[in-house]
């Protein structure tokens, strides 16, 4: 099978590159390292002519986006977005539609569903769509726009809404808290009962390895995750464990929590709250289970 990703110098994408596939079929083409999404590499726009780049491709596994960032310095934040994420997506896969490309996966993300699950609550794949961010909404319209040109078209489609993803390499909040929690030093993050849905990015690799070829994955919706949600506190001790470390957690009063909340409830909702996500129907339909435990690849990150 040849297959053409884009992004392969992200996260996401070059993990997929180094994954020991058990389906040795795959062949990516050469072709992947000229499409990305990055500043100096956007070559996912609205205008781009990809010539022959699909000639003999069967499926595109399209990894490569302008991801979300704190403190977005973008004048217009969400056009940024959209030109990438929108725009770039959809001129790429109208092309690979048109050269005869049989499937087009597209990895998108949870955030499509929305920022937070309330309490005993998980996202399902056929949720109303919430996004509440530019990033999650130029993913949304992404999602719209490529399901009409699937069926309009032919190409198959196939959408994964992937949480927060973390493994060697990863970045961001995942790796300050990493850093935080293999100090050793005790903190006053004890106590915070909430659930997060992680997944290591090489159960989200053997995702996408199951959707190249799989009959039952076209114009399906996958959410994924590592099975096992866990609180902020839990995430910080299994840090700390995979580090070989015992971490002291103390407990966070009230007024601190409330406080946070006040001044900086940014903060304080990726901290505090809940986001879980029901990866029932993936499992279902594709017959698959992350092949990885959460303290594999939490063991494998620090």
């Amino acid at each position: 099978m040849n297959v053409l990703l884009t992004g392969d110098t992200g996260f996401v994408g070059s993990s997929l590159l180094q994954y020991d596939h058990a389906n040795s079929y795959i062949l990516f083409s050469e072709q992947s390292m000229i499409l990305d999404g990055v500043a100096g590499k956007a070559r996912i726009t609205a205008a781009a002519d990809y010539g022959n780049l699909f000639d003999g491709i069967e499926v595109v596994v399209h990894c490569a986006a302008r991801v979300h960032v704190m403190d977005d310095q973008s004048a217009d934040p969400l056009a940024a977005f959209r030109a990438v994420n929108t725009q770039g997506t959809v001129n790429l896969a109208r092309q690979a539609a048109a050269a005869g490309v049989k499937r087009f996966i597209f990895i998108s993300t949870i955030k499509v569903n929305g920022e937070f699950t309330e309490a005993d609550q998980a996202f399902r794949h056929d949720d109303i769509a919430q996004p509440c961010d530019p990033y999650g909404l130029s993913k949304w319209e992404a999602e719209q726009s490529l399901m009409q040109l699937s069926n309009n078209s032919g190409m198959e489609l196939v959408i994964i809404r992937p949480p927060l993803v973390y493994g060697k390499g990863v970045k961001g909040n995942f790796c300050a808290l990493s850093r935080i929690a293999c100090r050793g030093v005790p903190l006053p993050l004890g106590g915070i009962n909430n659930r997060r849905s992680l997944v290591f990015v090489d159960n989200l690799a053997d995702l996408i390895v199951t959707c190249l070829a799989h009959s039952e994955a076209a114009g399906e919706t996958f959410l994924v995750s590592d099975g096992m949600d866990l609180s902020l506190s839990d995430l910080l001790i299994n840090i700390a464990e995979a580090n070989r470390q015992h971490l002291r957690l103390l407990p966070l009063p009230i007024f601190c929590r409330r406080l946070m909340t006040r001044i900086a409830p940014g903060i304080a909702q990726r901290l505090f709250t809940s986001l879980v996500v029901d990866i029932s129907h993936t499992q279902k339909t594709l017959g698959w289970q992350p092949p990885f435990s959460v303290s594999y690849g939490l063991a494998k990150t620090v």
